[in-house]
C-alpha cells in the first residue's frame, strides 16, 4: 500500500506532496458576478496551509448561463482574474498543487439566477430546460476551453472538468437524459464525445506544465455504472488526463445496480489499466482509517469533502495520527469561522442536517 504522505507525481504539472486531495467544495463565498471574495481566498487558502497536496475550488463557472448555485465562483471573464491570480499565488505559495473545477450546471440552472430556461442535451420537462443546438454544444467545448487558458494565464497548476452529479457532461453521458440523434446522442461514443473533445481541447490549448483531471459519477442522475466504468477505462487508457476523480458518495458501499453487487463500488475502478493517470476517489472518507482503507483498495489519492470542512489542517492530523477522526456532530459556527468559513459558507452548511448547531 502506497502512504498518504508520499509524493505522487502527475505526467503533467508539478507534484503532489501527499495523496490528500481538496474535494471541490460548494461554499456560496463569490460575488454575483463570479469574482472571488476574500471569504473564499481564505477558506481555499487555509486549506493549502493545511497540508492538502492538491487544493480544488468549488465548482466554477465556465459561463454564467449555467451558473450552479448562488455566490458561484466564474472563470468565463477577464474581470474575474485579479481574484482568481490571488488566490493561484496563495495556494502555490504553500506548496500545495492550485486547480479550478471548470463547470456547467445544464439543466440543474437555477431558473431565479438566468434569464431564459436552462439548457440541456435535450428538452427536458422536469426541469424546464430547453436542448441545446448544435452551435450551442460546440459554444460549450469551446468555453470549457477557454476557461482552462484563463485558469492557466491566472497561474493555476491545473484544471478539473466536471463531468458527474448530474450536471451538463453527466447530462450528455445519460441514455435518459441524453436522446439526442446528431453525432452528440445515441451511442455512447456519442453521448461522450463532448467531455472527450473538451478534455483534448484543453490538453492541446494549455501547456505542457498545466495538469488535467476529470470528476466521474457512476451512479444517480440516469448514469449506468457500466458506461461509467467504460469512460473510465478509455480516458485512462489513453492518457488523456493526469487524474480520475470518482465521486462515490461512499467509497465502500455496494453498488445500487443489482448485476455489479459482487464487489464495492470503488472496486469496478481500481482493476482498470491506468497508464500514467491516477485515480482517486470521494465518498465518506471522514477519518484516518477510511483514507488508509481507501488506499488498500487501490487508489492513487483520497479526496476529502467534510473532513476538510471541520478540519483545515486533516492532512497534517492525519498523517501524525493514522487513526484521526474529526470532531463530532454538530459543530458550533464559532468552530467552522475557527477553520476559516465565512458567514455564507456557515449558512450554507447550516442546511446540511445536523452539521451546524442550532442557534
Amino acid at each position: 500500500m502506497t502512504d498518504l504522505t508520499s509524493p505522487l507525481t502527475f505526467a503533467h504539472g508539478p507534484a503532489l506532496k501527499n495523496r490528500f486531495v481538496l474535494a471541490p467544495l460548494t461554499n456560496q463565498q463569490s460575488h454575483a458576478d463570479g469574482r472571488l471574495s476574500e471569504d473564499e481566498i481564505h477558506w481555499l487558502s487555509k486549506r493549502a496551509e493545511g497540508g492538502f497536496g492538491l487544493t480544488m475550488t468549488a465548482a466554477a463557472q465556465i459561463d454564467p448561463h449555467g451558473i450552479g448555485f448562488p455566490g458561484q465562483l466564474g472563470c468565463f471573464d477577464d474581470a474575474q482574474l485579479p481574484g482568481l491570480l490571488e488566490l493561484a499565488a496563495k495556494i502555490n505559495a504553500e506548496g500545495s498543487h492550485s486547480v479550478v473545477q471548470l463547470h456547467h450546471a445544464g439543466m440543474r440552472t437555477p431558473h431565479d439566477l438566468i434569464e431564459g430556461k436552462p439548457v440541456c442535451p435535450s428538452d427536458n420537462e422536469e426541469f424546464g430546460a430547453r436542448a441545446m443546438t448544435l452551435a450551442e454544444v460546440e459554444q460549450v467545448r469551446d468555453d470549457f476551453i477557454a476557461a482552462a487558458v484563463r485558469c492557466e494565464a491566472a497561474g493555476f497548476h491545473g484544471v478539473e472538468v466536471h463531468g458527474a452529479h448530474g450536471y451538463l457532461l453527466c447530462q450528455f453521458l445519460s441514455a435518459e437524459i441524453n436522446t439526442r440523434d446528431d453525432r452528440y446522442g445515441g451511442s455512447l461514443e456519442n453521448r461522450a464525445r463532448l467531455t472527450f473533445e473538451i478534455v483534448d481541447g484543453i490538453r492541446a490549448a494549455c501547456g505542457p506544465d498545466f495538469s488535467l483531471g476529470l470528476r466521474l459519477s457512476p451512479e444517480r442522475f440516469g448514469m449506468d455504472l457500466g458506461e461509467v466504468r467504460e469512460v473510465a477505462r478509455r480516458v485512462m487508457a489513453e492518457g488523456r488526463i493526469d487524474y480520475l476523480d470518482m465521486s462515490l458518495w461512499d467509497v465502500f458501499k455496494t453498488p445500487v445496480d443489482e448485476a455489479y453487487q459482487d464487489r464495492r463500488l470503488v472496486d469496478w475502478f481500481t482493476d482498470l489499466p491506468r497508464g500514467d493517470v491516477k485515480l482517486g476517489a470521494a465518498g465518506k472518507l471522514l477519518t484516518g482509517a477510511k483514507c488508509h482503507e481507501a488506499m488498500r483498495a487501490g487508489l492513487d489519492f483520497v479526496v476529502i469533502g467534510r473532513g476538510a470542512i471541520l478540519h483545515h489542517d486533516f492532512p497534517n492530523k492525519v498523517a501524525a495520527d493514522p487513526d484521526f477522526e474529526p470532531a463530532a456532530l454538530p459543530v458550533s459556527r464559532a468552530h467552522l469561522a475557527q477553520e476559516g468559513l465565512g458567514e455564507a459558507f456557515i449558512d450554507y452548511m447550516s442546511g446540511w442536517k445536523g452539521f451546524v448547531e442550532a442557534a
